[in-house]
């Protein structure tokens, strides 16, 4: 059993869990991205290649890799702030992360399409924690089955956190949407096991 901090409220209850805590941390967005070293890949999708429509950045322990739509990252280590984060995200959670993925949504125009955390190095019901820092932006949820259930649409805030867990990414999807709306930056923190 996870022993959450008070303001955990359940979204997704049903073919797995989610959980949002709307105000968990009080770090800038500054402090956040200070040091880290961006990559702007070109990801593949559906057979088309195509550059990545945000920076993206993967930090962990050591020796720890990722691949996801033909893109292929070895962790750099952790800077002061993440591994900040990540101790206390473990002790909130009581769950063992050793990696992140640091995703930079410099404007409206930045986005990231419905896709799953499906991975086979994530394990079979990954727990994923998502940090977000900046400009509030919709992060959206819909069933990849059972089309008579409704999209979950979050405004995910600044120092907000989402905790995606149990068999959530075998039965959903997830985006952030591009916004017409002139907005700042967002940073978004996924921390996460990978076996």
């Amino acid at each position: 059993m996870n022993f959450l901090p008070k303001g955990f409220i359940d979204i997704i209850t049903e073919d797995g869990t989610l959980q949002y805590f709307e105000q968990y941390s009080d770090i800038k967005i500054d402090d956040v991205i200070e040091g880290i070293k961006w990559r702007n890949d070109s990801i593949t999708l559906y057979g088309k290649t195509f550059p990545q429509p945000r920076l993206t950045a993967w930090y962990g322990d050591p020796g720890v890799k990722y691949s996801y739509s033909n893109i292929h990252m070895q962790a750099l280590p952790w800077t002061p702030v993440l591994l900040k984060l990540k101790t206390q995200l473990e002790n909130d959670l009581n769950v063992r992360f050793n990696s992140v993925l640091v995703n930079y949504y410099r404007d409206g125009n930045d986005h990231m399409s419905y896709h799953s955390d499906d991975e086979k190095e994530l394990g079979p019901n990954p727990t994923i924690a998502s940090l977000s820092f900046g400009e509030t932006r919709s992060f959206q949820l819909k069933h990849k089955f059972d089309l008579e259930k409704k999209t979950v649409i979050i405004p995910i805030t600044d120092g907000s956190l989402v905790v995606m867990k149990d068999e959530l990414q075998h039965f959903w999807q997830h985006k952030i949407s591009k916004t017409k709306k002139i907005i700042g930056p967002r940073v978004n923190l996924t921390f996460r096991m990978i076996y």
